[in-house]
Parts: C-alpha cells; sequence; structure tokens
C-alpha cells in the first residue's frame, strides 16, 4: 500500500512540477518599431501562440516594440524578453563578436526559424537619381538622410550597406535617426532626402511615402551585381531580390534590390518543450500568417532553417527532424 501511495505523491508531484513551468510560459516578443515588418509580423506571431496555445498548454505571448535587432541582442542577452526577431547580418555579427560586439561575442540566443528576407529599401527623391542605382546616394553628400533608429539593425545593416559601398556614413551624410514612420514623414515634408528602409515589401512606411508624395518624386534604388558583391565582402548575408512592379503605388518596373534573411531568436534559457509547440504551430498555422502579412509567404518548412546565423534551440531541433529536415553541424549548438 505505501509502495502504490509513494507512486501516486511522486506523480501527482512532477505533474503539478510540470504545469508549474508551463504556467509560466508568459512569452515576450521583442519585435522593432511599428512601420516596418518586424512589429505587424511579430504580433501575428504572439496572437497565434496565445490563440492555439493558451488553454492546452499554458503557453502565450506578447509582442512588444523596440529599437529593432540591435536592441534585441541586448534585451535577449539581459533576459527581459524571451524571443526577439533579428536581421541575419546583426545575429551574425553578436555571434561572432564583431563590429559593434567587436572581442565581446553576445550568445546569448538560439535561432528558432527563418522568417522572411529582409528586402534593402534604398529610398531618395527622384530629382538625385541620375543612375537609378545606390551609385546616386553620392548625390546626397552632405544632404540630410535617415538610417534608421539609434542602435537598430536598420541602422547596423545600413552602414554596413554603406561601408561596403565606399561611404562613410558619419561624414558623408547628415545623418538622421528615425524609424521606418517617421523617417517616410520626414521625406513627406521636406526634412530628409532619403531614407535606410530594411523590411519585407511592401512596407507600410514606404507605401505611405508613395501615396503622400506620388512614385514621379521618390526612387527605390536598384543594386548592380558588383555593388551586391562589394556590400557582401565582410558579411555574406545578401543576395538578389526583385521586387516586382505594382508593390508600391505608381511602381511601373520591378526593382532589383538585395536581401538578407530575418529570423526568430530565442533566449537558450526557455524550455525545449515550450520552444517545440511554439515552432510546431507556427508551421500547422501558415495560412494564418501568410494572411497577415505578405513578408510571411517567404516562410515555409523547406526553408526554416536556411541562413540561420546563430545555433538552433533543442526545442527547433526535436521539430525539424520530427519533419525529416537534416540539421548542418553548426547550427547545433556546443552546449
Amino acid at each position: 500500500m505505501r509502495t502504490i501511495r509513494t507512486i501516486i505523491i511522486v506523480a501527482l508531484l512532477l505533474f503539478f512540477v510540470g504545469q508549474t513551468a508551463i504556467a509560466k510560459s508568459d512569452l515576450i516578443l521583442a519585435t522593432a518599431t511599428t512601420g516596418g515588418t518586424y512589429y505587424p509580423v511579430g504580433v501575428a506571431l504572439a496572437t497565434l501562440t496565445s490563440v492555439k496555445l493558451a488553454k492546452s498548454q499554458k503557453i502565450t505571448m506578447t509582442a512588444i516594440t523596440s529599437a529593432g535587432s540591435g536592441e534585441n541582442v541586448q534585451l535577449l542577452k539581459n533576459k527581459e524578453v524571451d524571443l526577439a526577431i533579428l536581421q541575419g547580418l546583426f545575429g551574425s555579427m553578436a555571434w561572432q563578436g564583431k563590429k559593434k560586439y567587436e572581442g565581446n561575442p553576445h550568445q546569448t540566443m538560439r535561432s528558432v526559424t527563418m522568417l522572411w528576407e529582409n528586402v534593402e529599401h534604398q529610398v531618395i527623391n527622384s530629382e538625385l537619381v541620375k543612375t537609378g542605382n545606390v551609385s546616386d546616394l553620392a548625390n546626397l553628400k552632405g544632404k540630410k538622410y535617415s538610417i534608421g533608429k539609434r542602435g537598430s539593425g536598420t541602422e547596423g545593416s545600413g552602414r554596413v550597406i554603406l561601408e561596403g559601398l565606399g561611404f562613410q556614413p558619419n561624414t558623408d551624410f547628415g545623418l538622421v535617426y528615425q524609424g521606418y514612420g517617421p523617417s517616410a514623414k520626414s521625406l513627406q515634408n521636406g526634412k530628409i532626402v532619403g531614407m535606410n528602409i530594411p523590411a519585407g515589401p511592401p512596407v507600410s512606411a514606404i507605401t505611405q511615402a508613395f501615396a503622400n508624395i506620388g512614385a514621379k518624386n521618390l526612387r527605390v534604388l536598384d543594386f548592380t551585381d558588383a555593388q551586391l558583391a562589394d556590400v557582401n565582402q565582410e558579411f555574406p548575408v545578401w543576395s538578389r531580390f526583385v521586387i516586382p512592379p505594382g508593390t508600391y503605388p505608381g511602381q511601373t518596373n520591378p526593382i532589383n534590390t538585395i536581401a538578407q534573411p530575418n529570423f526568430l531568436a530565442v533566449h537558450p534559457d526557455i524550455d525545449e518543450a515550450v520552444v517545440y509547440q511554439v515552432v510546431k504551430t507556427i508551421y500547422e498555422n501558415l495560412p494564418f500568417l501568410h494572411n497577415i502579412h505578405k513578408a510571411t509567404k517567404a516562410l515555409s518548412l523547406d526553408r526554416a532553417i536556411n541562413g540561420l546565423p546563430v545555433p538552433l534551440h533543442p526545442g527547433a531541433i526535436k521539430f525539424y527532424q520530427e519533419k525529416g529536415l537534416t540539421i548542418p553541424n553548426n547550427l547545433f549548438a556546443n552546449n
């Protein structure tokens, strides 16, 4: 009798311990400013997770705004958030300890999935366009140009791109540090002449600018193959991306730009079972995400681990292996 009673007590203890662990899964997801793609996609991920998992698994998720990838890396390190959307470039720099993380790698993150490609939009006033490609940024020298909020992934990738193209951002331009929405308004009001907007098209801030200013008065610049090679010199994370006509109001020609992957990152301390349930829910409900934002149409199981710059979380590995994906060695963490 005592043996049976002991077994029952142990079973109940294990049950309630498990319930307690799950009950604490009120996840916080860091995104970026409201005018880009990170925020609406983050809200979609959080809504999906809460709707599908709150009752059955006691897992909820809330999306919050931030300054973007740069701040998100720090938020993960400080355990102020559980998950974050990051640029592939910023994840790579942080993990390797390069650029702003020189000698101080930040490895308090693990990958969950590639989300969509971060498409580079270099938008300038048409009166400054001579060639139609990013060499026209030379015509902005000494003029006001929004590179993104301070410390954001937008600013970080913008600097890498400009430096790769041979510019000195701090001296060549009158840098303005604004998010996407404020940049579009500043462009409309004539306070700046160009803006750096990396995001999945269509970007609401650019749609707003085209609608208010007129397609004839703005240009999203192309990148040539040679310019793509220049940008990729230090961090080869970009590839060719073509924005089809009609993506933005009055846009009649394709835009031959470049893109890098965005990915969902998670703090390594988050329970394996929780991450497993989150990634499983994402891939079982792709139509929901596709209907929220066109950028998420790039999200598919066969591309889930493409271009990830940091190792996968064990919960994600478990799900992908169940689905038959082969995980490359570089995506397994050493600890």
